[in-house]
């Protein structure tokens, strides 16, 4: 289980529920989604339906995001809104049952954007109390939240790896929780002008995930400039022990040919 492909931004061209399948065709055995669903908590045939495309096809769920709102509108997250406050911690049971389901344990939570007329402290103490209740809601499966910075919404608070190790801290220290982890999203922090190399030999050993895509262009590894294969072996080097997540862009018919001759080393 060296790569995990999420499946929500690769092998588009499919139906989202052909896509795991299709994923152990070109020789994957795990896959990552984004939230799949358009609601929260979405009725029980369409989550039977979601669990029987990842067990039929056999590869294992290795990642799950909570319902992160419209992403296409250009919402990125409900942790921060007070006004969804209740949405959200209603999802993280549907999300605890899925991952006890399918075995995942790996659960992105994405922050939320900044809000008009609401008050960025206000944001940040129920973006606190929501990790915290995501944390408790996955922990009896043995799950981690993620908290990832991300580029390209302007509106979105966390930028670098920095920023989402406060808010870590702050639940930390709020709650007790010990199981809110960094998403290393080499690419979104690229782009967002951290230092990767030097965030990976503080924190790798604590990465609760790493994704990849090349800069620019959000691309396969080899399309861009970024030294993914670099930055990943020293990763490993230092105690990072997952699955790397493929969340690029790209057809379908070229998404996985640069693994032909890749040099990112492949196991832990």
């Amino acid at each position: 289980m060296t790569y995990t492909v999420n499946c929500s931004i690769l092998l588009k061209e499919l139906p989202l529920l052909e896509r795991p399948a299709a994923a152990a065709a070109a020789g994957f055995d795990a896959v990552e989604f984004w939230w799949p669903f358009q609601d929260s908590v979405p009725a029980d045939r369409e989550v039977d339906a979601f669990i029987a495309a990842i067990r039929d096809a056999g590869v294992q769920l290795t990642g799950l995001n909570f319902n992160a709102g419209d992403m296409p509108a250009g919402e990125r997250g409900l942790v921060s809104n007070p006004a969804r406050a209740k949405e959200f911690r209603d999802n993280i049971p549907v999300v605890a049952a899925i991952g006890e389901a399918l075995g995942t344990r790996g659960f992105n939570a994405l922050y939320g954007n900044r809000l008009d007329g609401v008050d960025p402290a206000e944001q940040d103490a129920v973006a606190l109390e929501n990790l915290a209740a995501a944390a408790e809601g996955v922990a009896a499966i043995g799950g981690t939240v993620l908290l990832e910075p991300v580029s390209g919404a302007d509106r979105y608070p966390l930028r670098t790896a920095a920023d989402a190790l406060r808010v870590i801290d702050g639940v930390r220290e709020a709650s007790g929780a010990d199981n809110v982890r960094l998403l290393a999203d080499f690419y979104h922090l690229s782009v967002n002008g951290d230092d990767v190399a030097a965030v990976i030999e503080a924190h790798a050993a604590q990465f609760g995930h790493i994704q990849i895509a090349d800069a620019p262009g959000r691309g396969a590894p080899g399309t861009g400039e970024l030294p993914i294969a670099a930055w990943v072996e020293r990763s490993r080097e230092l105690g990072y022990a997952g699955p790397i997540g493929l969340e690029y862009q790209s057809p379908a018919d070229e998404a996985f040919g640069w693994l032909a001759t890749t040099t990112v080393r492949t196991s832990a």
